[in-house]
């Protein structure tokens, strides 16, 4: 990597961190291609592609202008990073000359790759390798640069809760010790692990007590959400009817990104759609996961593989443990289900919300209700 004269140190990496490499960082990139279906499932096109979400767009807004920091807690899906990049999008119409940066911390294993992402993300999408041993020392030279860049700068890290599953000890304080000390800096901290993330940011005991504004993303208004599709079906003169969308709305309760990609496939039927074509949609996208499900399957215990298949057929379950639940679908001792669940939750399978345990993933859920128990 060919840099200006500006270089400071050198940290065993495969790169020299600079003060002109940080000057120079490219805002988070506002893409102007326009997509050909606007209904969608991955990345942000601009506000026009961008359904509600108008007051937490506010809140997150006056928070940050406000000089404060946030936690963004919701289920994964529920469209927190598109909600992110709206956020981005609206302050580079308000401060042209500010830095945003997202980074998604969900893959990464310990201390070592998080520096990587985080170095990555701060220079401009460089393949770098940190020396083991060297990442304090890493962490601690982007932080400075960050602080002395002479810009205002927001950081979003997804998946934050990531973290608590290092290896590594001490990583939140780590963290927490250079991060307040960034007056130029404020973060969204998002997260999907609710419990986890509250633990993190509201337990006493922890570096990150009451160091944020708590924010909570729920579903998105459903009339909202209804008139924007409305709209987008219009354009292409077909009228998606009350009913059809609220069916829709309705199977996947509120959650966005199945809604999305249900209407992304209707959308490019190009036909009027009604619920025979959202069945359609449903039958395809669980056709063309099911050898992944199986898979996906083979991987756990008879008993775990039970629980999930009761579950999925029950939709939804407040007392795990009830002997009625239990005794209908045969399942083993309540030791053996606690044993099966905390497994399932743990890999992301089952999901805990506040009305009872559910499948994680809805389109599988429906292909379990549709295999023999």
């Amino acid at each position: 990597m060919v840099v200006d004269k500006c270089i400071s140190y050198y940290l065993h990496t495969s790169i020299f961190i600079t003060q002109f490499a940080l000057r120079n960082l490219r805002n988070e990139d506002m893409s102007t291609i326009q997509p050909n279906n606007p209904f969608l499932i991955a990345g942000y096109y601009g506000p026009d592609y961008f359904c509600d979400r108008q007051q937490e767009t506010g809140q997150i807004i006056n928070a940050l202008y406000n000089e404060r920091s946030l936690t963004l807690v919701a289920p994964r899906r529920m469209g927190k990073t598109g909600l992110i990049k709206h956020v981005f999008h609206k302050l580079h119409e308000q401060q042209p000359d500010i830095i945003t940066l997202y980074l998604d911390i969900y893959s990464t294993q310990n201390l070592n790759e998080f520096v990587q992402v985080f170095a990555s993300t701060v220079l401009g999408s460089v393949s770098i390798d940190i020396a083991t041993d060297k990442e304090e020392a890493t962490l601690k030279e982007i932080f400075n640069y960050l602080q002395s860049s002479e810009k205002r700068c927001y950081i979003a890290i997804d998946e934050f809760q990531q973290i608590t599953e290092y290896p590594e000890k001490g990583v939140e304080a780590l963290l927490r010790s250079y991060i307040q000390f960034l007056p130029n800096v404020r973060l969204i901290f998002a997260g999907s692990k609710q419990h986890v993330m509250q633990e993190m940011f509201l337990s006493t005991k922890r570096p990150f007590y009451q160091s944020t504004q708590t924010i909570t993303i729920g579903c998105i208004d459903r009339k909202a959400y209804y008139d924007f599709s409305a709209t987008w079906f219009a354009r292409q003169n077909l009228l998606i009817s009350e009913d059809t969308f609220s069916s829709i709305y309705d199977e996947f309760e509120g959650h966005t990104w199945y809604i999305q990609a249900i209407l992304n496939r209707l959308y490019g039927y190009s036909l009027t759609p009604d619920q025979e074509m959202v069945s359609r949609a449903i039958r395809e996208i669980v056709a063309e996961n099911e050898y992944g499900y199986q898979n996906l399957l083979a991987a756990y215990t008879s008993g775990a593989i039970r629980l999930i298949k009761a579950i999925a057929k029950e939709r939804i379950v407040l007392e795990i443990n009830a002997g009625s639940f239990i005794s209908k679908y045969k399942l083993k001792a309540a030791s053996s289900v606690n044993s099966a669940l905390r497994t399932l939750t743990k890999m992301e399978m089952v999901y805990r919300t506040e009305a009872g345990y559910i499948v994680y993933d809805r389109f599988f859920a429906i292909w379990l209700r549709q295999q023999p128990y």
